[in-house]
């Protein structure tokens, strides 16, 4: 036995109803997902924040390593860190060469992924040696201030992390 439907009319396509229905679904789906996605790219940000600070602080590290083998230039008052950001991807000159080699320990300086630029029209970018916070040999690691020397960068933002610690704190 074969049953057959038959359809009474020329009934193609959807009412007005069924297409309100499907609109408000994807309505509802699509606001379940932006809280997820604005997570997704924090998370993208940090991981950017995280490589950068390894980046800086390893190429601090390897100055300082420089000074210490006698590559680098330091006067008897200074501390061995780099005076200045710059010095990092500038290059320094390699007092051991005899050729008058530079030493570079960043190819370029990240930027902080977390600084928020000043909406000022029309005015330049700020550079990435300014979007970092510095901190000098001397001081503390709980009020950290620019000194002399840059023993260490953190980030400015006094935003919290996805892990509850600031920024700042990184």
């Amino acid at each position: 036995m074969m049953v057959s439907f038959r359809f009474v009319g020329k009934h193609k396509g959807f009412t007005l109803i069924e297409l309100m229905i499907v609109v408000a679904i994807m309505g509802i789906l699509a606001t379940a997902a932006l809280p997820f996605r604005e997570m997704m790219v924090k998370r993208e940000k940090e991981q950017e924040l995280r490589t950068a600070l390894r980046q800086i602080r390893t190429a601090i590290d390897a100055y300082k390593q420089a000074v210490d083998d006698g590559r680098v230039a330091k006067k008897a008052d200074e501390t061995g860190y780099p005076p200045r950001l710059e010095e990092l991807f500038i290059g320094v000159p390699d007092i051991k060469s005899t050729d008058k080699k530079v030493i570079y320990f960043l190819r370029r300086l990240p930027r902080d992924p977390m600084f928020v630029e000043p909406d000022l029209m029309g005015a330049p970018p700020t550079p990435a040696v300014d979007t970092w916070g510095k901190r000098s040999y001397e001081s503390p690691f709980d009020s950290p201030k620019a000194g002399d020397d840059v023993y260490d960068v953190f980030s400015m933002s006094e935003t919290l992390g996805l892990n509850g610690i600031p920024y700042r704190e990184w």
